[in-house]
């Protein structure tokens, strides 16, 4: 009877044969659980900030914040980590490129909520929506990573389905703007334009997050 492959087995296999110092130097810092935890507390701040848009409650500003400020944190520590390791389970140019891509996701859902409040902009279905797919989207990021190298098939489904969401957030980004520039209030428009162009970007930080965790599927393969 046949066994069933173990696919993390077969990937560490492959990265031996690609390094030979594998062995002989092994990995100091667990950097895929790393990057793991900061996919979650990424997915958990944007949790926070579609129940603040729903609520406008300044205690889910406040909490925002303080997951933007841990995952700063978080990052700090695994940049310096990266520095000092010999060996990362892939490239470490992806690693810090991922997590400095998930790290733009949050600030700008930070910088929406701030700007917002300051600007005195409420809540529409299109900013709503845009928040919903960049949850979806960034959700799939952190199912990704966690199979990043156990399941190659698995990780490459999520970044067709994250994908998928950001294309609609630059949809969503252009009939916003089409309906917003018909408004006879430009002051209004600025403003919310603003916001619009947040959102926009985050999608976009999460367009490169996906890119280069794609990349680094590729070079596992």
């Amino acid at each position: 009877m046949e066994r069933n492959e173990d696919p993390s087995r077969n990937l560490q296999e492959k990265a031996r044969k690609r390094n030979p110092l594998f062995e002989l130097f092994p990995r100091e810092h667990d950097f895929e659980l790393m990057l793991a935890n900061q996919a979650e507390m990424t997915v958990s701040g944007l949790q926070t900030f579609i129940i603040w848009l729903d609520t406008r409650l300044s205690v889910n500003a406040r909490e925002l914040q303080r997951i933007e400020t841990e995952v700063d944190s978080i990052r700090r520590d695994m940049e310096e980590k990266l520095v000092r390791s010999f060996s990362t389970p892939f490239d470490r140019q992806d690693i810090f490129s991922i997590s400095r891509q998930m790290d733009y996701i949050l600030n700008f859902s930070n910088e929406t909520v701030k700007e917002m409040y300051s600007f005195g902009v409420e809540t529409d279905h299109y900013i709503e929506e845009m928040a919903s797919h960049l949850l979806e989207g960034t959700t799939c990021i952190s199912r990704g990573i966690r199979s990043i190298t156990s399941d190659k098939n698995s990780v490459e489904g999520e970044i067709r389905r994250a994908r998928g969401d950001y294309h609609r957030i630059e949809e969503l980004y252009i009939t916003s703007m089409t309906e917003l520039l018909k408004t006879s209030d430009p002051m209004y428009a600025l403003r919310k334009r603003e916001i619009y162009h947040h959102l926009r970007d985050a999608g976009r930080a999460m367009r490169d997050t996906l890119d280069i965790l794609h990349n680094a599927v590729i070079d596992l393969a």
